[in-house]
């Protein structure tokens, strides 16, 4: 009993000492899914080439190692060896666990004692060829399994490693994890720099110094592209009433941005500085097989069908600690809809309410007009300053197949980002949300 109470003792000072020594450094918010598409998109182009032997050869040379490697994979292609998307573990869906840790204190070992400041939960349909995204909020406050307690989820990486950090994810979610990816704080700034940068539009003014922690954040609203340090700086950034929720937003923003990015030829060329990167800088129990066949995957996959969530909560501060309470119900109700798929079939007929809110207020009654046309129940409108446009879904009925087909009947009600949110906070009780940018 001795043993177990000192040894409790040791962790609680342990996670103590890490949280008071790095809460205000927080370092940077990852953007694993971005990292994830960056990875898969460039495998991926690979299989896409892979009766464009000439593009390598013109590229990087006759006798280039990537060029060496293409060949190789394509005649694999060619041999129908990897020809078709053949998950060696069946078509079932698959849980890929996506961590972004922070910078560890020993230069030697990245990986050891660091926290997850990203958690991402994706969800891949091979029936489907759909990826549904579930991000859970660094500070959720949980249960850590072996006795650790109760902490906030991050803190399970630096305590027990990837495999407390998995099964902190399964206990409180209640599902199976396949895979993980981990990437290390420094491949965000590495692999944006050997893109050559991206373009995103910054939603509000950003301002913020921390001299200790050597962090300066200087950025006007508008477009801007952004190098490394400066994609770095921000999704640190985070001294606004959304705090860590409001970096999550910008991880996924981002992710469109990177999107964006890998759809231009020249991201092509990059390929072996990114690869070199993601070497020194990514840790996974996947192997190459597996994922080559996501790669494989990658050039199905259909960006109408997918559905990103944050795990619904509220913020709570206890003395110096703050957390994300998670909501039980509403919590369940995301898992079950992006992670186990259960939501209802499409019905043309649907009768269903919405709130429009706008930057514009002349935009916006534009839209709810157009919404009452295609038979939509507008119950709310008004005005927030947001630099993205979303429509999300706060009812089980209406799911991405329903805006796809309201989009197709109004092309002026397409090209949002579909989120499933089901607290409704915004204007109104009402089954979706359309939010109309500057």
């Amino acid at each position: 009993m001795t043993n177990r109470l000192d040894r409790r003792a040791r962790t609680t000072s342990f996670v103590r000492r890490v949280s008071q020594r790095r809460e205000e450094k927080s370092s940077f918010a990852k953007v694993l899914i971005g990292m994830l598409i960056v990875f898969i998109g460039v495998v991926a182009a690979i299989f896409i080439l892979a009766d464009d032997d000439s593009f390598f050869v013109k590229n990087f040379g006759e006798d280039a190692v990537i060029t060496k490697v293409f060949r190789k994979l394509a005649s694999s292609a060619a041999n129908k060896e990897h020809a078709d998307f053949v998950l060696p573990f069946g078509l079932r869906r698959q849980n890929i666990l996506f961590l972004g840790v922070d910078a560890s204190e020993n230069p030697k070992d990245p990986w050891t004692g660091t926290r997850t400041d990203t958690i991402i939960l994706i969800n891949i349909d091979p029936r489907t060829k759909s990826v549904n995204a579930l991000s859970i909020p660094r500070d959720s406050k949980v249960y850590l399994p072996r006795d650790n307690g109760v902490n906030k989820i991050n803190s399970a990486h630096a305590i027990g490693g990837v495999e407390m950090t998995k099964r902190t994810v399964e206990d409180t979610l209640g599902v199976h994890v396949d895979r993980y990816i981990m990437v290390h704080d420094n491949a965000v700034k590495e692999i944006v720099d050997a893109m050559g940068g991206i373009d995103i539009y910054v939603e509000k003014p950003m301002h913020y110094n921390d001299y200790a922690g050597k962090l300066h954040i200087n950025f006007t609203k508008g477009d801007h592209h952004l190098n490394g340090q400066e994609t770095v700086e921000y999704l640190r950034f985070r001294h606004d009433a959304l705090g860590d929720i409001g970096r999550t937003q910008r991880q996924q923003w981002l992710l469109r941005s990177l999107v964006n990015k890998l759809k231009q030829p020249s991201t092509i060329t990059k390929i072996p500085d990114i690869i070199s990167v993601a070497k020194k800088y990514v840790k996974t129990d996947m192997s190459f097989y597996e994922m080559s066949q996501y790669a494989a995957l990658a050039k199905q996959i259909d960006l109408n069908k997918t559905e990103i969530a944050m795990l619904p909560g509220a913020p709570n501060q206890r003395g110096y600690v703050s957390y994300w309470i998670l909501d039980p119900e509403k919590t369940q109700e995301v898992v079950n809809r992006l992670i186990y798929r259960d939501k209802e079939h499409f019905d043309e007929n649907l009768q269903v309410s919405a709130s429009v809110l706008a930057s514009d207020g002349a935009k916006g009654q534009e839209i709810a007009s157009h919404l009452k046309e295609a038979g939509v129940n507008v119950k709310c409108t008004g005005h927030i300053s947001r630099s993205h446009s979303q429509f999300i879904s706060h009812s089980k009925k209406v799911t991405n197949e329903y805006y796809n087909w309201l989009s197709k009947k109004d092309e002026v009600l397409g090209g949002l980002q579909f989120v499933y949110d089901p607290v409704n906070y915004y204007c109104g009780e009402s089954d979706f949300t359309i939010i109309l940018s500057n």
